[in-house]
């Protein structure tokens, strides 16, 4: 696809505008798609910020122009997406992150990329069938809503271990943006209202959120004012110790809360969490390095899984929308969504067979069991037996994504949640604190669907201290040590196939980042055995022909909130907000 050249002047914008809808009214045929908006594309030369929310891009940018690196512009904006979109994450939840940094000598070295898991962990008195009935029946709701939903918050420790290494602007700087937007409050957004009402039921039966997030029970309106003083308090409170959150007042308050309201976390969950780095997951796909999160993410693991399986293939001949394509992604998701059902889970925990899953061997294997023409039913394909797996060694819905380069060229990927709209749907009264409804994350009976519809088995069991399974994907590509690209994206079970896409937008269908990040999307998770396209995105001829081939296809509202910071061979910096979101990006020196 040609790369778009974004005009200038807004009179070159109308122009182009009234161009642009008059050849879509005298070209759409029955197979051309409805047209999708399209991100607007942010340009620099210096460094770039790229997030969910434009004020909490605009706190990142702040600390970039103050002399801030990646790491002092991503903690910034994750402390203000806590303020701004507590609805999808905040330090009440926790999350993963990639941080790159350059090699000295781009020509012979490597970019060096890390892996921080800050995910929310199971309490120490969290039991195996917590949510289950005397029946041995799932509990409807137990793992989503209230204080026995929640797992121990790993935000606030994540984003100071973060700093502690690379960081370069005070700590107490970083929170500024954040405490501000908290005490003196924010214009509510649509996105806001929209998902604030289908929560609201819940949050109304706890009194501490109640008096925050709704007008006397009922729900805030688009332009309303949102002013969270004990938000706010927090904050300044975490800027002067950040350990506060874990050993001080804050802490005991989380602690008093649980206690009073049925909850599991105690302060000694609290004392006892610390974020573990680990190693990436990497692989090639063409001419790039993959770098993504390893589990407890489950993303890293399926991403490179699904490339392995594509392989050789060429996609851009075939189309991106084409249904072949269509078909063979689809086909390599329900596989590897099989394979998660019962291999992966906590590695501190379980031994998680990342070598043989992510293998090329492997992948051989079952793209030679996939058909071009004919879907497979998910019945059909089942998760691969261990003892094949080992056999086969022949070579050595809500969340948020913030994308950070700066001008040395580190980079920040970072994926961090409190998994569902507004999470539990609790707040630790005095503090502000919207909690995490994690504990859904596990498998709370086997094969029994989680949030998402995703289904687990013993190696995502719930356990004391354990961490639950993810789908976050933050990832980072780079070629013979030059950064190509960083990307991620919210939307649960749905992140890794948007990500994937995302991926193959850029590296193989040559789309530029507003471009890639606007594509119409598809996705298939094994169970439920459904294909969903995304409604207005592709023609009628490639979804009836999908239809004929088996998919049992179902059309669905665009979903994720992706974004993407893309570099050039020149140095150029290009970043996007995925349309569907209200984010924004930003840079410096423009």
């Amino acid at each position: 696809m040609p790369q778009i050249r974004f005009p200038q002047t807004k009179n070159q914008i109308v122009i182009l505008s009234c161009v642009a809808v008059f050849l879509w009214l005298f070209s759409c045929t029955p197979n051309s798609p409805k047209s999708l908006p399209l991100a607007e594309l942010k340009r620099s030369k210096e460094s770039i910020v790229v997030s969910a929310h434009p004020l909490a891009s605009e706190a990142g940018k702040l600390m970039l122009e103050k002399g801030g690196n990646a790491v002092d512009a991503a903690v910034a904006t994750a402390f203000a997406i806590s303020v701004v979109e507590p609805f999808s994450a905040g330090i009440g939840g926790g999350g993963f992150l990639l941080l790159g940094t350059p090699p000295e000598n781009s020509e012979t070295q490597q970019y060096k990329i890390r892996a921080l898991d800050f995910r929310e962990r199971a309490p120490k008195a969290a039991t195996r069938n917590m949510y289950l009935n005397e029946k041995g029946e799932v509990e409807k709701r137990a793992s989503l809503d209230g204080h026995l939903a929640v797992g121990v918050p790993g935000t606030v420790a994540g984003l100071y271990n973060i700093h502690k290494s690379l960081g370069k602007l005070p700590w107490k700087e970083l929170l500024k943006p954040a405490i501000r937007y908290a005490r003196d409050g924010f214009e509510l957004r649509d996105d806001f209202v929209s998902k604030l009402e289908k929560r609201l039921e819940v949050i109304n039966k706890n009194p501490a959120a109640r008096d925050i997030f709704t007008k006397n029970g009922q729900a805030y309106e688009p332009g309303d004012l949102l002013i969270q003083t004990d938000q706010a308090q927090t904050l300044e409170t975490i800027a002067e110790n950040p350990q506060s959150f874990y050993t001080g007042k804050i802490a005991q308050a989380i602690a008093t809360d649980m206690a009073k309201a049925g909850g599991l976390i105690t302060l000694e969950d609290l004392q006892n969490y610390t974020p573990i780095w680990r190693e990436p997951i990497c692989g090639k796909f063409r001419q790039a390095k993959v770098c993504a999160m390893p589990p407890p993410s489950s993303g890293g693991v399926h991403l490179l899984q699904i490339l392995n399986i594509v392989g050789e293939t060429n996609l851009q001949q075939w189309g991106r929308e084409n249904a072949d394509t269509i078909h063979l992604l689809t086909e390599a998701m329900r596989v590897a969504y099989a394979d998660r059902s019962l291999h992966l889970g906590d590695p501190d925990f379980l031994e998680v067979p990342v070598k043989e899953l992510t293998s090329l061997s492997y992948a051989q294997q079952r793209r030679q069991e996939i058909s071009l023409t004919k879907v497979r039913r998910s019945t059909e394909v089942q998760p691969v037996s261990p003892e094949v797996l080992r056999s086969n060694i022949l070579e050595s819905p809500d969340t948020t994504h913030l994308t950070v380069v700066d001008q040395e060229r580190n980079v920040i990927s970072m994926t961090y949640t409190i998994n569902g709209s507004f999470g539990a749907g609790v707040v630790a009264a005095g503090t502000g604190i919207l909690l995490n409804n994690e504990m859904d994350d596990f498998a709370a009976a086997p094969e029994a669907p989680n949030l998402y519809g995703l289904v687990g088995d013993e190696a995502n069991a719930i356990a004391p201290r354990k961490t639950p399974l993810s789908s976050m994907t933050p990832t980072i590509v780079t070629d013979n040590g030059r950064l190509i690209m960083a990307t991620g994206s919210p939307g649960g079970s749905t992140i890794i196939t948007t990500v994937l896409q995302v991926i193959l937008n850029v590296l193989e269908y040559k789309m530029n980042v507003a471009e890639a990040v606007s594509a119409p999307r598809f996705h298939h998770q094994w169970l439920p055995d459904k294909l969903i396209l995304e409604t207005g995105g592709f023609g009628e001829a490639t979804v009836n022909e999908l239809k004929q081939r088996g998919h049992n296809v179902v059309m669905q509202r665009g979903w994720g909130n992706a974004n993407v910071v893309f570099q050039d061979e020149s140095g150029m910096l290009e970043a996007a907000a995925d349309p569907r979101g209200e984010g924004e990006a930003m840079g410096t020196g423009q």
